[in-house]
């Protein structure tokens, strides 16, 4: 057998992207390229073995190396598979993603388990188990599991379901384990969430910023919202889909402070901030949110980049949804965070006023003619 040709060129793999030749395979195998997997395996004739493009044993020489379309070929040419990428079956990542996504129905379905018992349905040592589901889910096993909790009972109390039910039906042991971090869970109480912000109180204003029209609400709590426009009657219109039967009611007094506050964090990017925020989301977006708040004024971070940050690099998608559901412009900066080619993506509140912050954050002051 001659080594190093490729034995099956005209053979199609399951994909639609074209065959990789011989150059594109092999560079595919010196970076360990996982997009390569499942396009062709290729054996190493000092081993005896076949392996996945992916593999993370000792590079072999390329003169020691073919390529073949899937394992049954290589099987067929004499060699066996590898026992660290196991070519022949599910690649780790998957069997490891399985594993998680069967712990994560498991805590769904059972509630909160030990740790020891998780892993021990896995196969997997305490540990490892432990790390390898944060990796995939961002989350500890226990955040997961509050999380899932939370989801059940906002979704509970929306249904209309009584509070107390609610809580118990969700799987908290008693309503002052969810009374604890009930702040965290809803924002406000949990009849008031019910009742889509029924009884709460939302002082607001707005008021010119160089980006146009800016509106700030907050809860006795802190601040909820911080949103970007041109017209005072969207804005507050966009407030009121927020929180629907909420009682918005000018702010007045104090307040007048804390609106001027933001509007200085909006102009003077930098300025230390210690404005109390009534922020809500998930275990995950929650992380996210925080991820940005450490991105620094000047500075730029890409979707993947966040995702890699909190641990769990193939969220990309996910990082920016979160992103773009982020209540508090500026001061939780998803301005700050660009596409992996270091163009703009999208922003909730306009293309044209991320550049204008981000130019102003490099300190090339480019303010829109929108002030009214």
């Amino acid at each position: 057998m001659a080594r190093g040709i490729d034995m099956a060129p005209r053979q199609r793999t399951n994909r639609s992207t074209p065959i990789p030749n011989e150059g594109q395979r092999w560079a595919a195998i010196l970076a360990r390229d996982k997009s390569f997997d499942g396009t062709f395996v290729f054996s190493v004739a000092t081993t005896g073995v076949y392996c996945r493009p992916s593999c993370p044993s000792r590079r072999a020489k390329r003169e020691n190396v073919a390529f073949y379309a899937d394992p049954a070929a290589a099987e067929a040419a004499g060699f066996r598979a590898c026992k660290r990428c196991r070519p022949d079956g599910a690649s780790l990542d998957s069997e490891r993603a399985r594993l998680v996504a069967e712990a994560c129905r498991e805590i769904e379905n059972n509630g909160l388990q030990r740790l020891d018992d998780l892993s021990a349905k896995s196969g997997l040592s305490r540990f490892h188990f432990h790390r390898i589901f944060k990796a995939i889910t961002g989350v500890t096993p226990k955040e997961y599991s509050l999380a899932h909790r939370r989801k059940a009972v906002r979704t509970a109390l929306k249904s209309g379901t009584a509070v107390t039910d609610a809580i118990y039906d969700a799987g908290f042991q008693s309503s002052s384990r969810f009374y604890e971090k009930v702040t965290d869970t809803l924002g406000m109480t949990p009849k008031a969430f019910r009742a889509g912000g029924a009884n709460e109180v939302l002082n607001f204003a707005v008021s010119a910023c160089s980006l146009g029209r800016l509106l700030v609400a907050a809860s006795d709590k802190g601040i909820a919202a911080i949103l970007i426009g041109d017209e005072d009657d969207l804005l507050i219109a966009d407030l009121r889909k927020i929180f629907p039967k909420a009682e918005c009611v000018p702010g007045e007094g104090a307040f007048a402070s804390t609106i001027g506050h933001v509007v200085e964090i909006v102009e003077r990017p930098g300025i230390a901030s210690d404005l109390p925020l009534d922020i809500r989301g998930t275990a995950f977006q929650q992380r996210v949110w925080k991820a940005l708040k450490a991105i620094p004024p000047g500075s730029t971070a890409t979707y993947s980049e966040i995702a890699t940050w909190i641990g769990h690099p193939k969220a990309v998608r996910a990082v920016a949804r979160a992103c773009a559901t982020n209540p508090l412009a500026v001061v939780v900066p998803c301005h700050r965070v660009v596409r992996g080619d270091g163009h703009m993506a999208g922003y909730r509140w306009g293309i044209e006023r991320k550049r204008a912050l981000i130019a102003r954050e490099a300190g090339i002051v480019k303010r829109p003619n929108r002030q009214k």
